[in-house]
């Protein structure tokens, strides 16, 4: 029995968890797969009430477990990343070691795009992210603090093994693709020196994947092709930070922060998924928020299980309400509610 550990988090949270687990149970009603869901109240509520953000303990639980859903967190009320650090960084960062962060790029219907001239066969991609490195492990600080002379520092780490590991899964992925099986390396090296362990490993891992074309993009030039030319790129391979920033220019191009979902995976043992829209806490109980990102995780989580029939299924289902004239808007200003998005994939699926 999959048992999925569900962290609803802060503002819309809740809601868009709620539709995506709509999506799951009606998936296992159909295809007979008994879904066990284990809630947690992990997020800016209980920090307020006790203290407490999500003790070390709770990760021994989630190895116990098939994959944890989380809703999204963050609330002005407290202190910026503290919680984002303590609950997404301690299931990603820490025993888990969800050395991958895997963000598809698939334009569903040609109106959500801004980009002239594109069409679903042209916006179809994905960025394998290493998730564990780079600068946001949080080596550094400050010196002087609030003096003229204050010094601030951040230090990139960069190591063969966590490289090596994002390389080969964005390699194997490329494989399984129905695209012109093409990688593309995404860094800056013509800047920054230790971004020379990237390139020298997929020249070297590259020599066993003789199937594969390579391709590689300093980030910038990649930023500027994403918008030209998406139809370039197929799977991407990139460091955390470079990762974090072009994901989020991909989530524009097929549409916006309602559709962007997010895998944080160990291949072969728990891993996370989540929209990447944020808490949002001005739209927060008001109905409004389109919950096909969190739909979107869910498929994704559901794929990386093995029930990949029922994946397919609501990525065509997905689809075909994105194209049906159900959906004319992702906006919270559509008229639509929450609800009705996942009506409109459910008649489908």
């Amino acid at each position: 029995m999959p048992t999925i550990a569900v962290i609803a988090g802060d503002g819309i949270g809740p809601e868009v968890v709620d539709e995506g687990l709509r999506v799951l149970r009606h998936i296992g009603e159909t295809d007979g797969i008994e879904f066990e869901i284990v809630t947690y109240p992990f997020g800016a509520e209980h920090y307020l009430k006790t203290g407490e953000s999500m003790p070390h303990s709770v990760i021994g639980e989630f190895k116990q477990m098939s994959a944890v859903l989380l809703g999204a967190i963050g609330d002005p009320r407290i202190e910026v990343g503290l919680l984002e650090r303590a609950i997404i960084g301690g299931i990603r960062w820490g025993e888990l070691d969800l050395y991958i962060n895997l963000r598809p790029i698939k334009l569903y219907a040609e109106n959500l795009t801004p980009l002239k001239d594109k069409t679903p066969d042209d916006i179809d991609m994905v960025i394998v992210r290493e998730n564990t490195e780079g600068l946001y492990i949080g080596l550094g600080g400050t010196f002087k603090k609030g003096t003229p002379d204050e010094i601030a520092i951040q230090e990139m780490v960069v190591t063969r093994k966590g490289v090596e590991r994002a390389v080969r899964y964005a390699f194997d992925l490329t494989r399984k693709r129905a695209k012109a099986k093409k990688l593309t390396l995404i860094d800056k090296s013509n800047a920054l020196q230790t971004q020379d362990i990237w390139t020298r490993c997929v020249e070297e891992v590259g020599a066993e994947y003789t199937d594969i074309e390579r391709d590689h993009a300093y980030i910038d030039a990649a930023c500027m092709w994403m918008i030209k030319n998406p139809e370039w790129f197929d799977v991407a391979v990139t460091g955390n930070m470079m990762g974090d920033i072009i994901t989020d220019l991909g989530a524009a191009i097929q549409g916006g922060m309602g559709l962007a979902a997010s895998g944080n995976i160990h291949p072969g043992q728990v891993s996370m998924f989540e929209p990447i829209h944020g808490s949002a806490p001005k739209h927060a109980g008001k109905g409004v928020i389109c919950p096909l990102a969190t739909i979107s995780a869910v498929q994704m989580m559901l794929e990386e299980l093995g029930y990949e029939n029922a994946a397919q299924r609501i990525d065509m289902a997905m689809a075909k309400a994105l194209t049906s004239g159900k959906i004319q808007s992702l906006s919270t200003t559509s008229g639509m509610k929450t609800h009705e998005y996942t009506d409109a994939v459910m008649e489908y699926l």
